[in-house]
């Protein structure tokens, strides 16, 4: 591979150019593997065939890997109207969910109950970014990511609403997600995740039909303010899959 190659990998790293490009890159040969199942690999560089030091200008890890995966970005059907979404289905939906780390670790948590799509305001962290790939471990490569802007975003969720698609959101003043008939039977419908700040948008509260809460323990004893979006998501799945 030539310097001008390289250099053009390099820039990787920035959204724009993985969006220019069309390339995105994974790190490590597990995540490699995996990816590769879904995606087209067009560059696969190791020790063998790229010197190490120029592996680790392309890294983005503090301790390199030694093998680095550059993947063709996928382009997926238009799911998000309503009349694709399922009613037997569930899906997660992030509203400015902005840390990287938290969006790899939502999309490997959705991989491991079994969510197949995720959409995302504009907002959110790009799934194709460097961290955000290797905090997925290659569960990229069977969870779908779209990406709406924000007015397509809140009329996904409006029209899911009235299509009668339950739309759940975490919030304070939800109802304790244990008991009762707080989830439906079917256990489908969008749950929606908020911002790490500011949890959900106001214009996204008032689309949820199902307020949520995830109590804390023992109640009425002094905790954290709340719990980070990323562990919120894993404890809410989990409860939907264990009902």
């Amino acid at each position: 591979m030539t310097q001008n190659e390289l250099k053009e990998l390099r820039k990787l790293r920035i959204k724009k150019f993985r969006d220019e490009l069309g390339l995105f890159v994974a790190e490590g040969d597990k995540c490699i593997e995996e990816l590769s199942k879904t995606f087209e690999l067009v560059h696969h560089l190791t020790p063998a065939n790229t010197p190490m030091k120029e592996i680790e200008r392309l890294s983005s890890l503090q301790t390199p890997q030694g093998s680095i995966g550059v993947f063709r970005k996928p382009e997926y059907a238009d799911v998000w109207s309503v009349d694709a979404l399922k009613r037997d289905e569930l899906y997660l939906a992030l509203d400015e969910v902005q840390d990287p780390g938290n969006v790899g670790t939502i999309i490997r948590t959705a991989d491991w109950f079994g969510v197949k799509h995720i959409v995302c305001s504009k907002g959110t962290a790009d799934c194709f970014a460097p961290k955000v790939v290797q905090a997925t471990m290659g569960a990229l490569a069977r969870v779908q990511v779209h990406y709406l802007d924000n007015e397509a975003f809140l009329g996904l969720l409006r029209h899911a609403s009235e299509a009668g698609i339950t739309v759940y959101g975490t919030l304070l003043d939800g109802k304790n997600m244990y008991e009762e008939g707080a989830i439906g039977d079917k256990q489908c419908g969008v749950i929606v995740m908020g911002n790490e700040g500011n949890g959900l948008s106001r214009a996204v509260r008032q689309l949820v039909t199902h307020k949520l809460r995830i109590p804390s323990f023992p109640p009425g004893e002094p905790t954290s303010e709340s719990l980070n979006v990323a562990i919120a998501t894993a404890v809410v799945l989990a409860e939907f899959r264990r009902k």
